[in-house]
């Protein structure tokens, strides 16, 4: 992820103080605080309340003779955002306002960025006139703007079970949404088919479309060489990725809806030699744990392991919903004690969860489960859920919070409860079974077995 900055008061900034409206220590100050957070030194100031944010809009328009424009009542001309792309508007800032002739006027939060000025010249083909906005009512504007367009959209299950997404790439729409409704037809056959995982995959006809259930993958078809290009740079910006950036791995989300459920997919694009590679994995919304555990005496062994030090273990093979009875659990604890702090480590953050801090690993910025779990315990979190541990350092390290009375919520991956046993016969894991307060195997989705700390410790020992 690049830094966060803002060129036009990069340059200005002692411009501010000539002018007196600040000291030239509270730019040195705002500065280091600006590199610390990864924020732009405008934000940085106006977060310290030395400067408000329209005596900066002011200053800029009076230096820059650039005029400026209060987005909050404004309406734009839609047929302007086809100019700019979602990606485009949120990386740089910026959001078109109307055009005229071959001029288009766009709102910028950093109208001195040149790089980005010469963007989208690039992408828009027409001249450039840039007014000064601020910057979260132009995020306001692009979330209000082009929220038809990062949403799929809804996906109705009602209709028949044979439903095949190549009648919508065969149909005649010349639409421009045309690409967003195959996107929305293969997700839409995905839940028909109870598919959790979907890929992408470049081959000499196009891009295969592959549905992989236990463990195996089933071709369903081609998007053709011509489509592909238009295909991946929608399914990017649908999920809010840099549709310009092949070169490297990126990582997000996708939301659509389902019968009126909002429904997430994390997105994951891998460079290979054929070209990029995408897998897409569908997460169903979390339920409350008495949904999911049928017996009291289960809900009662894992409502004590929650109040308690200790770790309480998920464990599943792939694709047995480890991640929804975990997000259940953290459902469930954040409902129980709004005072507790609730904190997860995860590559994605599946659903927003109300009274958890959810924390997002980056890998682009450094930010990896090594750098997160160095600095968690200064948060003092009370309950910590775990995203796909695995080296023996990480182990330890978790399992010895439990002495500083943590609960920590780990997953494990296990194909069934022999091969579970097997994998926690090596020595790597004799502290981590000493600790365990509660294990749930889930063996299916009906399926799903409890065990309190005397019964791990037979059936593990």
């Amino acid at each position: 992820m690049d830094a966060v900055t803002n060129k036009t008061l990069e340059k200005l900034k002692y411009d501010l103080v000539r002018a007196g409206l600040v000291q030239y220590e509270t730019i040195e100050q705002a500065e280091e605080i600006a590199n610390a957070q990864n924020i732009n030194i405008g934000q940085a100031l106006i977060n310290s309340g030395v400067i408000t944010e329209e005596t900066i809009l002011k200053f800029l328009e009076e230096k820059l003779h650039i005029p400026y424009v209060n987005l909050d009542d404004y309406t734009l001309d839609k047929n302007c955002l086809k100019l700019v792309n979602f990606s485009d508007a949120k990386r740089y800032r910026i959001i078109p306002l109307f055009k005229i002739e071959d001029t288009l006027t766009v709102a910028m939060a950093d109208p001195l960025d040149l790089f980005a000025i010469d963007k989208i010249i690039e992408t828009a083909e027409c001249s450039i006139e840039p007014v000064i906005s601020s910057e979260s009512s132009i995020y306001k504007k692009i979330d209000e703007y082009y929220k038809s367009d990062i949403i799929v959209g809804e996906i109705f299950t009602d209709e028949q079970t044979d439903y095949d997404w190549r009648e919508e790439l065969h149909s005649e729409d010349l639409s421009d949404n045309h690409i967003q409704k195959i996107i929305r037809a293969i997700l839409k056959q995905a839940i028909l088919e109870n598919i959790h995982e979907v890929t992408f995959q470049r081959e000499d006809n196009g891009f295969e479309v592959n549905f992989k259930k236990q463990g195996e993958s089933f071709n369903k078809g081609n998007i053709p060489q011509v489509l592909t290009s238009s295909f991946v740079a929608k399914l990017k910006t649908l999920a809010e990725l840099d549709p310009s950036v092949s070169e490297v791995p990126q990582l997000g989300k996708l939301n659509f809806k389902v019968d009126d459920i909002t429904v997430i997919a994390s997105i994951s694009t891998f460079p290979t030699i054929m070209g990029e590679r995408i897998f897409l994995k569908i997460y169903k919304p979390p339920q409350r744990l008495n949904e999911i555990i049928k017996t009291e005496k289960s809900i009662t062994a894992i409502k004590s392991a929650l109040l308690k030090p200790g770790i309480i273990l998920v464990c599943g093979s792939p694709l047995s919903g480890k991640t929804h009875v975990i997000y259940s659990l953290l459902i469930e604890a954040a409902q129980k004690d709004k005072n507790k702090n609730i904190m997860t480590l995860e590559s994605i953050a599946k659903y927003d969860l109300e009274n958890v801090n959810q924390c997002e690993l980056n890998e682009n910025i450094g930010f990896n489960m090594d750098k997160a779990s160095r600095f968690i315990e200064f948060q003092s979190p009370d309950i910590i859920y775990l995203e796909g541990i695995k080296t023996k350092e990480s182990f330890e390290y978790f399992s010895n919070l439990v002495f500083d009375n943590k609960t920590i919520i780990m997953e494990f991956l296990a194909n069934n409860m022999e091969d579970l046993r097997n994998k926690m016969s090596f020595s790597d894991f004799e502290t981590l079974k000493s600790i365990i307060s509660c294990m749930i195997f889930i063996h299916s989705k009906d399926s799903i077995e409890v065990f309190e700390t005397e019964t791990v410790q037979k059936y593990l020992a």
